[in-house]
């Protein structure tokens, strides 16, 4: 799009009186960015109208992408970057006297996710819009993000991330596309309901703008209202339906938050494939084009019920057979699994799951009956039993995902193939030919040109500006390994980005770092498998040997940290207290000074990850082998530059790969040993606590009180090592992850070799990018077109 300043200026300043009937010094940050935002749609919106008629004037195949999670981060400036307005309304609004940071900033960062999960769907619309793909998001309008994370006394505290307060200025509500969507009540074979509890799905749409090229998508976020028709209602009845849609993730530790869990998932999958059937009956003659017109992507296991919902609407409002119903609803369907942990796996109770969706629930059955029937002759009882969607008392949502899709991809190569050998071995058995890998990608406009954009700009500086759109080409970059002069600049970057962090962790924090340490950064969902505790014993390893030796000359360390808890994961939270408590030990401890320093950065989400990312030296991927299906955290450090500190898990070996192993730092157990020590039962944490004098001490500090204030905190943690035998392994990685932390401090005094194993990571980013990924998925499971990318 083309904007002059001055017009930007005077149609800025129009809106502002439009909106507030005042001058402009007499707004708000927040009431500037309101009316920048409004602008910046108005801009948009014949683009948005444009982009849907020439989908539908050119029957072009639809896909439609289903997400219990959606993470866009701020969307303010993604979409000036986007529509080629970035430049011009940054001088406008300074000549203004206005400064963009500060308006930017006002805008929520609306928390619909937890992490990796959500944060990928985003970069895939990002990546959809920008490739030409007429791609659709599908997912909830949570009332509430996942939550506010405050630490008191060191502990996690959720409290309502309301980023609805000042509505949300980029979404429309369609309240002409709203549908119902049935929990409860009776069902008949005929098929009949009656006496349902009967939900109004209201859909919120935000336009997703692709990259220079005038196209822009939707995500609809689906929103739980009362139906018109429910003119007496009580307030618990009130109250049970706007629950539906008010917070991500309720705590399903007991029943009722199972089923809450549940009539989340079976909402949005029930809403959005309704408004599918019903947009293609508008435009298409013929429920028999589906397949050819229509792609529904699962991401994860979340909205599963798309699958038996797809076949209640051909079968009850279409009238299709159950054979023509099921070929076209294997047709649509795709399926990505996200994770090898049994836990999110999902699977539900049949009498909790027959009483909210009956009539769901006999078109599993019947999945399930005829699943059986026709593969209990070839593959035998056993595997069958194993593998069928109903087993156990459990409706098993991966199992009816594999059955009811076409393609069923991981999304790292290790991690594919630890679905075929174990999480679904007896499925794949069944359906070899659907499984296939797709390694997961970022949105580098994103997390290189947004988040970092004096990189950019050195970047283009260097080899011209065509990588942005072919994010390949960022390999051209490798033979300024040898250009001295370059690898000074690339580190002038870094230290640009740190004093950036550096200044808000001293404004928001109180805490002062260094900006010549080693910025050591950790930041993803806080959970067992991902080891932040291992980390934390590195923390106290260093404290320790300062402590014992304060003449000895160190590297300075700043261990950063970001990270939420789920609310009801103990454990978890556990380990959230002991890195604070740690932390404060060690921060204010006058004989370590300014040499050792643990930032934990409250409330972590998109937009602090594009603080802490283009700051990072060190980028932390230490889960147990075998367990991150991929990571997209380690991508996004990667294209910034960090080195990675890795395990040989999930997409870390393929960067080891890309970048070269000599320019990461791997460590510790492989996915054989660790399926080694399963197998053979014969893993001993105690033996690594016995055989090593220096981790013995670490753990000890836990309960002898060297760590104030964690008794019980301590105790817990220590007993998971020892007494219930370290389920990940941390104790066995100890010693190797040590060795590599120590490496890294002598790699890092030689500036010059580090910035050309930095730049090394950077040249080969483009391997990652989303816009690759989604070509194919575009190419392999969607079979629909795209602009091509070189």
């Amino acid at each position: 799009m083309k904007l002059t300043c001055a017009q930007f200026k005077k149609d800025f300043l129009s809106e502002i009186e439009t909106l507030y009937s005042t001058s402009l010094s007499d707004t708000s940050t927040i009431g500037q960015f309101i009316a920048l935002g409004q602008l910046v749609r108005r801009y948009n919106s014949q683009s948005w109208t444009r982009t849907a008629k020439f989908y539908r004037d050119h029957h072009q195949k639809q896909v439609y992408y289903f997400s219990i999670e959606f993470l866009p981060g701020r969307l303010l400036a993604s979409n000036l970057l986007n529509l080629n307005l970035l430049t011009t309304v940054k001088k406008g609004l300074t000549e203004l006297g206005l400064d963009f940071e500060t308006i930017s900033q006002a805008e929520p960062d609306p928390a619909l996710g937890n992490g990796g999960l959500g944060r990928l769907a985003a970069c895939y619309m990002d990546a959809m819009a920008s490739l030409k793909i007429a791609g659709n998001g599908n997912g909830i309008r949570y009332r509430y993000g996942l939550f506010k994370q405050v630490f008191m006394d060191g502990y996690q505290v959720e409290l309502p991330d309301d980023w609805l307060h000042h509505s949300n200025v980029w979404e429309t509500r369609r309240d002409n596309k709203s549908c119902i969507v049935q929990f409860g009540g009776n069902v008949w074979l005929q098929p009949q309901s009656e006496n349902t509890e009967d939900v109004l799905a209201v859909p919120y749409d935000v336009g997703i703008v692709g990259y220079h090229n005038d196209i822009t998508n939707t995500l609809r976020l689906w929103s739980a209202e009362l139906p018109p028709s429910a003119t007496y209602s009580s307030q618990d009845q009130r109250d049970r339906i706007s629950e539906i849609t008010k917070v991500l993730y309720p705590d399903d530790s007991n029943s009722a938050g199972q089923q809450l869990r549940l009539r989340q998932e079976y909402f949005f999958s029930s809403a959005g494939v309704q408004s599918i059937v019903r947009d293609f009956c508008a435009t298409h003659h013929g429920i028999k084009l589906l397949g050819k017109k229509v792609a529904i992507h699962i991401n994860d296991t979340h909205p599963t019920l798309v699958i038996p919902e797809m076949m209640r609407l051909l079968m009850d409002e279409h009238h299709c057979s159950w054979e023509v119903a099921w070929t076209l609803t294997t047709q649509v369907m795709s399926y990505t699994n996200h994770t090898i942990l049994q836990e999110a796996l999902e699977t539900w109770p049949i009498d909790m799951f027959k009483n909210l969706l009956p009539r769901i629930y006999q078109i599993i059955a019947e999945i399930d009956r005829r699943y059986r029937e026709q593969q209990t002759p070839i593959f035998g009882k056993a595997l069958v039993d194993q593998t069928a969607p109903l087993g156990n008392g459990q409706v098993r949502m991966a199992y009816l995902a594999v059955i009811g899709s076409h393609s069923v991809n991981g999304v790292a190569p290790l991690h594919t193939e630890l679905l075929k050998t174990d999480v679904l071995r007896g499925l794949y058995q069944v359906y070899p030919e659907r499984f296939n890998n797709k390694t997961n990608g970022i949105a580098t406009r994103r997390w290189v040109q947004l988040a970092n954009q004096p990189l950019a700009q050195l970047i283009d500086q260097t080899i011209g500006s065509d990588w942005r759109r072919q994010p390949d080409l960022l390999q051209t970059l490798l033979p300024y390994q040898q250009d001295d002069h370059f690898l000074y600049q690339l580190g002038q970057v870094k230290l640009t980005n740190k004093q950036a962090l550096a200044a808000y962790v001293q404004r928001t924090m109180g805490i002062k770092i260094r900006t010549d340490a080693i910025y050591d950064v950790q930041i993803k969902r806080l959970h067992a498998y991902k080891r932040q505790l291992l980390h934390v014993f590195e923390i106290l390893r260093e404290y320790f040997a300062i402590k014992d030796h304060p003449q000895q000359p160190v590297v300075p360390r700043v261990h950063i940290f970001g990270a939420k808890a789920a609310p009801s994961y103990h454990y978890a939270k556990a380990i959230i207290k002991l890195i604070n408590v740690v932390a404060d030990m060690v921060n204010q401890d006058p004989a370590i000074g300014d040499r050792l320093k643990i930032v934990f950065i409250p409330n972590y989400g998109v937009s602090i990850a594009e603080l802490i990312i283009p700051a990072a030296d060190v980028s932390e991927q230490i889960s147990t082998a075998s367990k991150e299906a991929s990571g997209t955290s380690n991508m996004k450090l990667m294209a910034n530059g960090a080195l990675s500190l890795a395990t040989y898990d999930g997409a870390n070996i393929d960067i080891m790969q890309a970048a070269g192993a000599e320019n990461e730092y791997p460590f510790g157990l492989k996915v054989n040993e660790v399926y080694d020590y399963y197998h053979r039962g014969n893993y001993h944490a105690a033996d690594f606590y016995d055989a090593d004098p220096e981790l013995k001490r670490l753990l000890d500090s836990l309960i002898d009180g060297t760590i104030p204030g964690i008794p019980t905190v301590g105790r817990e943690i220590y007993d998971s090592l020892l007494r219930y035998n370290d389920e990940f392994f941390v104790l066995a990685d100890y010693r190797a992850y040590v060795t590599q932390q120590q490496q890294i401090s002598r790699d890092f005094q030689n500036q010059p070799t580090w910035q050309q194993r930095s730049l090394a990571n950077i040249a080969a980013s483009g391997h990652f990018a989303a816009d690759l990924a989604v070509a194919r998925y575009a190419d392999d499971i969607w079979q629909v077109p795209h602009e091509r990318l070189n």
